[in-house]
């Protein structure tokens, strides 16, 4: 009997701990957490009413991946990118990105491509609601959707795992720049699988990628 609870508390801690770190994960992918934003053990635990384990557990998840930073005191805050370390992610953006969309053109078919063109619809109205969540949500929305296509799946993580070490940074990008249109580069995108281009496609890619994060370090 003893035995049987202690599994059913495992399971339960895990199950709270899972829990936790996909929330907090979105979160930090689109944004929604500042970067050096400073949280506390204490304060996720008391907000998804769970122990410390799970949070605990949740928060060293996420350091691992490079989302979160965990200080020699036991401070816990979102990274703040150097200029050194946002030229090397957007160089991992390109190279990755790159060679998804690639891999995806050959699957790009009419109903992939409409996709695109309905999901950039909806980047665009986040664009003029002035919604940076909202719109980095949906610009990693479209090239997800994109890269789905690829069936790379540990390549697309790699990816993912990108994103989310510059969501605060990407947070912060665009509130520099202020964006008032939504990105051509969808636009080419959308144009280059349409014409079956795979040159005009990674080239789409890369700029698009890269264009906005280049932006912070000059």
């Amino acid at each position: 009997m003893v035995t049987m609870m202690n599994a059913r508390t495992t399971e339960q801690t895990a199950s709270a701990h899972d829990r936790v770190y996909r929330v907090l994960r979105t979160r930090i992918m689109h944004g929604e957490i500042a970067p050096g934003q400073a949280m506390t053990l204490r304060g996720i635990g008391s907000e998804f009413e769970v122990s410390m384990t799970p949070a605990r557990e949740a928060v060293r998840r996420l350091v691992a991946e490079g989302a979160l930073f965990l200080s020699a005191s036991g401070r816990v805050s979102t990274p703040e990118l150097t200029n050194d370390r946002i030229e090397e992610l957007a160089a991992l953006r390109a190279l990755l990105e790159v060679e998804l969309a690639s891999r995806a053109l050959p699957r790009a078919h009419i109903a992939l491509i409409d996709r695109l063109q309905t999901i950039n619809m909806n980047v665009a109205e986040m664009v003029t609601k002035r919604d940076a969540v909202g719109y980095i949500r949906a610009n990693l929305e479209f090239h997800r959707t994109l890269y789905l296509r690829a069936q790379a799946p540990a390549m697309l993580a790699m990816a993912e795992t990108v994103w989310l070490q510059l969501g605060p940074t990407m947070r912060a990008l665009y509130g520099r720049l202020r964006r008032t249109d939504p990105p051509q580069g969808h636009k080419l995108i959308i144009a280059a699988l349409k014409a079956g281009d795979e040159p005009g496609l990674r080239l789409a890619v890369r700029s698009d990628v890269t264009q906005g994060l280049r932006l912070l370090v000059t």
